[in-house]
């Protein structure tokens, strides 16, 4: 499969390709490439790329995945009905 056409970020359309390529230009922690490339700062705020995001980083740099500065998400900023989300109110 091609990591150019490999997505990771879904929220904002990162692909595999652009995080290996950061990666491994810049020998970035998990924080710095998610500062780097906007993934995991999209509207799941990482909650579905977080874990792929620290694997990445720690392939390119050759270190176990560091958690002593966790990348972080927050839940939305107010909660939306699927009803309202859907167009039925």
């Amino acid at each position: 499969m091609d990591p150019k056409k490999v997505i990771v970020c879904r929220c904002e359309e990162v692909s595999l390709h652009e995080l290996e390529q950061t990666a491994k230009t810049y020998q970035c922690s998990s924080r710095e490439l998610k500062l780097r490339t906007r993934a995991g700062m999209g509207y799941c705020s990482g909650r579905t790329c977080r874990q792929l995001i620290d694997m990445i980083a720690a392939e390119s740099t050759e270190k176990a995945p560091t958690h002593a500065i966790p990348l972080g998400y927050q839940p939305p900023v107010r909660p939306v009905s699927f009803d309202l989300l859907g167009g039925n109110k």
